[in-house]
């Protein structure tokens, strides 16, 4: 059986308000590892954000908190090769994994950090699910791809989440959907709505922390 790949509905008032009141509360910086040791005890629920280098992970998860330098520990010299971990309320974790497919990077530098990538997504028991970011400008791409499959062949439920959608007309917004739709087919752990947001205008933020309050 085919699934059918929808754009997610705005959610109803009291999935709204269970998302308003998860990001109002206390969102931490906890920590950031650079191999599995490191990574905090398992004992709550953890979504991941994960997306190529430039996606705009970094403002959404601002935005998605309303606060404007949450992520940007990620974007600093030092942070850029680690899994960073946010306390998001007492129960969840929020997990900022390293962007992948950043080119001018050395060779070593990258295949350390998509090791632990991999590792990561892998083996984590406590992943509940993980948030792939594509460009709506773009559509998905050879290296995202590469994580999709890895996700399948892991059993990790993802599900994928449209960036910037205000940075394109009409016409390519809806391409690029179709575009993502036909290629999310073929994978077997894709949730298969589809979030389309834009950090700037606000647009599917409301959709996106109902959605994660939902994830218990």
């Amino acid at each position: 059986m085919t699934l059918a790949f929808t754009v997610a509905p705005e959610p109803d008032e009291a999935a709204r308000e269970a998302g308003r009141l998860l990001f109002a509360g206390p969102v931490d910086f906890v920590k950031g590892v650079v191999a599995m040791s490191g990574l905090p005890e398992g004992d709550r629920v953890e979504i991941c954000f994960a997306g190529r280098s430039n996606v705009g992970k970094s403002s959404l998860i601002n935005a998605l908190t309303g606060r404007k330098n949450l992520a940007r520990a990620s974007n600093t010299p030092g942070r850029t090769q680690e899994i960073n971990f946010f306390a998001l309320g007492p129960e969840r974790y929020l997990v900022d994994l390293p962007g992948y497919g950043y080119a001018e990077a050395p060779v070593a530098v990258v295949a350390k950090w998509q090791a632990l990538l991999k590792q990561y997504l892998q083996g984590r028991a406590t992943l509940r699910r993980a948030f792939v970011l594509i460009d709506t400008r773009h559509g998905i791409k050879a290296v995202d791809e590469e994580i999709l499959t890895m996700l399948d062949r892991a059993a990790v439920t993802f599900q994928v989440v449209m960036t910037k959608a205000d940075k394109v007309n009409r016409a390519t917004r809806e391409a690029n959907i179709a575009q993502v739709q036909g290629a999310l087919k073929k994978h077997p752990a894709a949730y298969p709505e589809i979030v389309v947001t834009s950090s700037e205008k606000g647009e599917g933020l409301e959709t996106l922390r109902a959605i994660i309050a939902g994830l218990v």
